[in-house]
């Protein structure tokens, strides 16, 4: 048993190089978990397993609603729902100090909801916003840190792709999980909003402001927001008032868009082509991550790595709201080294054994939601922190005259922003926990 132990902290130990050498997490874990489980049983129980493990984790009825909202996302992109968005919200927030800097934050919440990726918010909110920003002469900090910040936004409010699977590791229903993240996803939009008034405040010169727009600009613009509501409204409506469930909903999600597209011409054939080749792309990329995540949970399992992880914890004293200031901690460390979606698939399965030991004075259920929220908000600062910071490599590569250091010192202020916001939904569990109460 010990030497299976030793064999599995050193799987461990390889896996943390290998991600920090750059190599893809999805082939360092199907490689650590193939070399793991094959020195503790043998090369032939690794062949057995591999025959029915990459069909029994793929034919989960849950996993299929991520190619669908991934789809919608893609769909969205192309159809322009993002620029009627920002140009509503600059219409209503342009005038201000800040204003533009505010509607691009405003905008990207509207677009997350009906997009789900944070990656994907941030690349097409950039697209849209950053030259009404340079327009108005934003300082490069302030223009490329807030489309950065923003972009993390895609990632909390439903439906988030990442939110899906994490609901899918922890066994809690999807549905619960999207009503436990929208308050505190609207709360984060209300922040990052507040957060750059104060900015303008202090550095007055960095966000200047716009222009006020006619009473029909005004109006058309709030008009054309329309088709982003009717859709964001059928898809998490139905799903809350329990008319469909969530892969029904992304379904129609799907129709709605392609019709909209189509119908106002914004959408083609080869458009429609692309985003189902991004879709496949992108479903294939995390399915592969599933698979390796599960082939090195079977080795660290019989290693008995988590259960002497979450046994160590367990009996070690510590407050149970310490042991989660820790796990925050290592969460934040992991942010540097990869992207959201690897992290929580990775380290949820060794983290979430140690929480669900402990007495928080919620329910196991409840505990879930708010355990998920409150990673799922670590997980953003990942796509903002050096070194990897995804976000902040897409603003950059989008505004190349902008130096890197700049892009990081423009998403500070969010930063702080951020870790004020994990403090809240640690100390007060009815942030997150409110709307699913009132669901049941």
């Amino acid at each position: 048993m010990m030497d299976s132990y030793i064999t599995g902290i050193a799987g461990l130990a390889g896996l943390l190089v290998l991600i920090a050498v750059r190599v893809p997490i999805a082939y360092t874990m199907i490689l650590v978990g193939i070399v793991g489980i094959s020195l503790q049983s043998g090369p032939m129980i690794v062949l057995n397993q591999l025959k029915d493990l990459a069909y029994a984790q793929f034919s989960n009825y849950d996993l299929s609603v991520l190619p669908m909202f991934i789809l919608m996302g893609g769909l969205a992109s192309r159809c322009g729902l993002s620029s009627d968005l920002f140009r509503a919200a600059n219409a209503w927030l342009g005038r201000f100090r800040g204003g533009v800097a505010m509607a691009a934050i405003t905008a990207c919440a509207g677009f997350g909801a009906v997009c789900g990726s944070s990656t994907a918010t941030a690349s097409t909110m950039g697209q849209v916003a950053l030259p009404e920003l340079r327009r108005y002469r934003y300082s490069g900090a302030l223009a490329t840190g807030t489309i950065a910040a923003g972009g993390t936004l895609g990632i909390l409010i439903p439906p988030s792709v990442v939110l899906i699977v994490y609901a899918i590791i922890v066994e809690v229903n999807i549905v619960t999980m999207f009503a436990a993240a929208l308050i505190p996803g609207l709360l984060a939009t209300l922040m990052f909003v507040g957060t750059v008034a104060l900015y303008c405040r202090f550095v007055p010169e960095a966000g200047p402001s716009g222009q006020a727009v006619s009473r029909a600009e005004l109006g058309a613009a709030t008009l054309a927001t329309i088709p982003v509501l009717v859709i964001f409204g059928v898809v998490i409506g139905g799903i809350y008032a329990g008319i469909y469930n969530p892969t029904a909903a992304a379904a129609i999600g799907v129709a709605l868009v392609v019709a909209y597209g189509f119908a106002r011409r914004r959408l083609s054939l080869p458009g429609l082509g692309d985003a189902l080749l991004e879709t496949a792309r992108t479903s294939g990329m995390i399915f592969l991550i599933l698979l390796g995540a599960e082939l090195l949970k079977i080795f660290m399992s019989r290693a008995g790595v988590p259960q002497s992880a979450a046994e160590m914890l367990q009996s070690s004293g510590l407050a149970p709201m310490v042991i989660l200031v820790l796990i925050i901690a290592a969460f934040l460390v992991l942010g540097c080294l990869m992207d959201s979606l690897s992290m929580v698939i990775l380290a949820i399965p060794f983290f979430w054994p140690v929480i669900a030991g402990l007495d928080f004075g919620l329910t196991p259920d409840e505990t879930k939601l708010w355990f998920g929220i409150v990673i799922l908000v670590v997980v953003e600062l990942g796509l903002i922190t050096p070194p990897v910071g995804l976000n902040v490599f897409i603003i950059n590569a989008l505004a190349r005259d902008i130096p890197m250091r700049e892009t990081f010192k423009g998403v500070m202020p969010f930063f702080g922003t951020e870790m004020v916001r994990i403090a809240l939904l640690v100390l007060f569990p009815a942030i997150s926990l409110t709307l699913p109460r009132l669901l049941q």
